[in-house]
């Protein structure tokens, strides 16, 4: 089982995704909760972060790091033509929120 959180730049691009996107986005999280199973995923390679992205084949992106072996946090969501931007921004935020005790 893992644990997942979710920062408020996450949920505030949840929240902009129809509602019928949202249901996907969930069902993918609830696999990863209750089965550990994350699907499409990928470390990004030269960032000087330990960043990943779940990748959807519609071009959605959701970046989070790992915090110790049973527990993630989702930093932010976007789609592929934004990835360099929301990588950027992804790691701004992982220094916020990994570095920071909360």
């Amino acid at each position: 089982m893992i644990k997942i959180t979710k920062t408020p730049e996450f949920d505030e691009w949840l929240t902009k995704l129809q509602i019928k996107e949202q249901a996907q986005v969930e069902a993918r999280l609830y696999r990863i909760e209750a089965f550990g199973h994350f699907g499409d995923v990928k470390p990004l390679q030269g960032s000087e972060y330990p960043l990943f992205e779940l990748r959807w084949k519609n071009g959605w992106r959701v970046y989070f790091y790992r915090e110790g072996k049973t527990s993630i946090r989702l930093l932010l969501g976007g789609k592929k033509n934004d990835q360099k931007k929301d990588i950027k921004k992804a790691g701004v935020l992982l220094r916020r929120y990994a570095y920071l005790k909360e």
